[in-house]
C-alpha cells in the first residue's frame, strides 16, 4: 500500500481508504463488516471513513468495534457532521451547538478520544461560516479533532473557509467530493482552488456507485443484490443508469485488460492519477472486493490509456461545477 500527503499538510493517508457508507449497520451484518475491516488492514489500508448519519449512527458504532484492537496512532479515522442525527431542529447543520454535540457522540461511538479528520458534510447556508469555523477551532484546541475537512463544498466556499481557518490557526487540509471517470465536476474550479491553497482531495464513489465495474448492462435490469436493485441505493445511480453511459462503460473493457486491470481497478486507479487526490474511498460488502480495489495502490496509467478513456466516455462525462449544489434549506 502506498501513502500520500493530504494537500500540503504533514498528514499521510493510504491511497485507498475504506468507507462504510451504505454497508456497516445496514447492508451487511457485523461479522461481514469485521471481515472487511480486517481485510483492509491486511492490505495495508490505514485510512477509514464514516459519518455520524450513516445507518442512523450505527456505522460509526460498527467501525469503532472493528477497530478497537488496532493501535490508534496506526490508523486514520475520519467522520462527518451536518446531516440529521435526531428529530430536533438542532440535530443537523453546522451550528456551534450541533458540532459540539456531534463530535462527542461520534467519539463515543467510534471508541476513540479523537478523529484525524472531521468533515463538514455539506455547506450550511443557515449558519454563518464564522460560527462553524469557530466551533471547529474549539474542538481542535480541545484535542478532539486533528484536522478539518469539507465535503461537497463549492470552490468559493472552500476559499472562504480556508481564509477563516488561517486566521484561527486551525488545519483545514482536505475536501471530500464525488469524483470518477464519469463525474468530474471538481476539475474546473474546486481542484485548482484546492491546489492553490494546499488542500487535498479524498474522493468518494471512484467507481460511480458500481457503474464503472461494468455489471450494469444497457437494456437489462440491475443484477439481484446489487446497489442498483436496492431501493435506497439506486437513487445514487440515477445520473449514470442511461443506456448510452452503460454502453460506453462496456467499451472500456479492452483498455482495462490491456493494463492488466479489472474495470473497477481501472476506475479507482484513474482517480489516483490526479496529483491533487490523496486517497480514493472504496466500499465493500465482502473482503474480495476490498482486496481487488486495494491492489491498485501505486498503479500508474500511461497517457495513451487515459486519452483512450476520455475518447470513449467524453460525451457522457458530467463536468458542470454547479452540480456541486448547496442544500437549501437545511434538511
Amino acid at each position: 500500500m502506498e501513502h500520500r500527503h493530504v494537500g500540503k499538510s504533514g498528514l499521510m493517508v493510504s491511497e485507498i481508504s475504506y468507507g462504510n457508507w451504505l454497508t456497516h449497520g445496514q447492508q451487511i451484518d457485523e461479522e461481514a463488516a469485521f471481515a472487511c475491516v480486517g481485510a483492509a488492514i491486511d492490505a495495508g489500508i490505514t485510512t477509514f471513513d464514516t459519518a455520524d448519519m450513516y445507518a442512523d449512527t450505527r456505522a460509526e458504532e460498527v467501525l469503532g468495534r472493528a477497530l478497537a484492537s488496532q493501535r490508534r496512532a496506526g490508523v486514520e479515522i475520519s467522520t462527518k457532521v451536518y446531516w440529521p442525527t435526531g428529530p430536533g431542529r438542532n440535530d443537523r447543520g453546522l451550528s456551534r451547538k450541533h458540532i459540539l454535540d456531534s463530535i462527542d457522540g461520534s467519539l463515543r461511538r467510534l471508541r476513540t478520544d479523537y478523529v484525524d479528520i472531521y468533515w463538514a458534510h455539506q455547506y450550511d447556508v443557515e449558519t454563518p461560516l464564522e460560527e462553524t469555523m469557530e466551533a471547529f477551532y474549539d474542538i481542535v484546541r480541545a484535542g478532539k479533532v486533528r484536522y478539518i475537512g469539507v465535503s461537497e463544498w463549492r470552490a468559493e466556499d472552500i476559499r472562504a473557509a480556508h481564509r477563516l481557518a488561517r486566521e484561527l490557526r486551525i488545519p483545514l487540509i482536505a475536501n471530500q467530493p464525488q469524483y470518477s471517470m464519469l463525474w468530474r465536476v471538481i476539475e474546473s474550479e474546486v481542484i485548482p482552488v484546492c491546489a492553490e491553497l494546499g488542500i487535498g482531495q479524498i474522493v468518494w464513489s471512484p467507481i460511480a456507485q458500481g457503474v464503472l465495474t461494468g455489471k450494469y448492462l444497457p437494456g437489462r435490469q440491475p443484477p439481484s443484490g446489487s446497489r442498483g436493485a436496492d431501493e435506497e441505493g439506486r437513487q445514487w445511480l440515477v445520473p449514470f443508469m442511461r443506456d448510452e453511459v452503460l454502453s460506453r462503460v462496456q467499451r472500456l473493457r479492452p483498455l482495462a485488460e490491456s493494463a492488466g486491470l479489472t474495470l473497477a481497478q481501472l476506475a479507482v486507479a484513474w482517480t489516483l492519477q490526479n496529483p491533487n487526490v490523496a486517497s480514493a474511498i472504496v466500499g465493500a460488502s465482502n473482503p474480495k472486493q476490498l482486496i481487488e480495489n486495494a491492489a491498485v495502490a501505486g498503479v500508474v496509467l500511461d497517457q495513451e490509456l487515459c486519452v483512450g478513456i476520455d475518447e470513449i466516455l467524453g460525451p457522457v462525462v458530467e463536468r458542470d461545477p454547479a452540480r456541486t449544489a448547496r442544500e437549501d434549506p437545511r434538511p
